[in-house]
């Protein structure tokens, strides 16, 4: 192939993957026109479920060297254009990706540096706002293993990645959007004690899970995960954690007939936030039958934006 086709080739995958891309799909099947990634001119492959290695973590944009109490991470993230100074981001965790992170790199969908900040500078557009794609751990090139998900050691290296990501970019505030997994991440940050937090917009998030676990006959006898996990860090036992912030709101969107994560048990997280005296807000939206889990219209991303700018004008007053 010259190299004006394969340029041509090349762009024709950039703009297939931006129109393919939902912000609040929980797994990349979901989005099955995007391309999957090459070791081409779209960049390096990202490489999943790989240990912490400090050689392989640069001191630049993008990667993140953090020391959590289970030993260091390096954490991967993809940026829009323009966050440094940022008075508010949003930060956006993704669900969960277990569907794909048993494939080559070559094969899961977006799995390059470019196409994840391409796919980071079309959510700004869309949202308006400074956006920030932060991979969970042994995902999109993150150190880690996701089949240790919604475990402290997951939690816990996001939590200081996230506070490196902000003193890097001197970010004043942040949004917490996450959908599914992504969700119960961003809830896990808020029980960890997160503040300088605008917003959090939870989607479809996973609650109570081994009740979860238990309802969709994915438990061990009543002890684990739906991943085999007895180690579980649920954001519903660690409610206390949450720093008083009045001025925070925490959005938790679902729909009533969610297959995947039970709504009711998205309502008993957010019954327990709101007895524990800060805001908290419960909203139904459309879905995509039929496990009625991926929320339909971007709400997640419009909700998260809303916020966003809600909380500029305020700090503005």
């Amino acid at each position: 192939m010259n190299p004006r086709a394969r340029l041509a080739c090349v762009l024709l995958a950039l703009v297939q993957t931006a129109c393919a891309q939902r912000a609040d799909a929980p797994k990349a099947a979901a989005a099955p026109r995007e391309p999957a990634a090459s070791a081409s001119a779209e960049g390096a492959l990202l490489h999943w479920n790989q240990p912490a290695v400090r050689a392989n973590c640069p001191d630049r944009p993008g990667f993140l060297w953090v020391q959590a109490v289970e030993g260091p991470s390096c954490i991967r993230y993809f940026a829009s254009r323009d966050i440094d100074d940022a008075r508010i981001a949003i930060v956006q965790f993704s669900g969960d990706r277990d569907s794909v992170m048993n494939l080559s790199p070559t094969r899961i969908p977006g799995n390059t540096e470019p196409l994840r900040t391409l796919d980071a500078q079309a959510a700004s557009d869309r949202a308006g706002m400074p956006w920030i794609f932060m991979a969970r751990p042994g995902t999109y090139g993150s150190s880690g293993d996701h089949r240790q998900r919604r475990e402290a050691v997951e939690f816990h290296a996001l939590d200081a990645a996230l506070e490196a990501l902000m003193q890097r970019h001197r970010l004043q505030r942040v949004v917490l959007f996450g959908h599914s997994g992504g969700a119960t991440a961003g809830a896990a940050l808020l029980t960890l004690g997160r503040t300088r937090v605008a917003c959090a917009v939870l989607t479809s998030g996973a609650f109570d899970l081994l009740e979860r676990a238990r309802l969709l006959g994915r438990s061990k006898n009543g002890r684990t995960d739906t991943t085999g996990s007895a180690q579980v860090y649920d954001p519903l036992d660690h409610v206390a954690g949450i720093p008083r912030d009045p001025q925070r709101r925490i959005v938790l969107i679902g729909n009533p007939g969610d297959r995947n994560t039970p709504f009711a048990l998205q309502q008993r997280f957010a019954d327990a936030v709101g007895k524990a005296g800060h805001r908290v807000e419960v909203m139904t939206h459309d879905a995509e039958p039929p496990t009625f889990h991926d929320l339909k219209d971007r709400i997640g991303l419009r909700t998260a934006s809303q916020c966003a700018r809600e909380a500029l004008q305020s700090q503005a007053r």
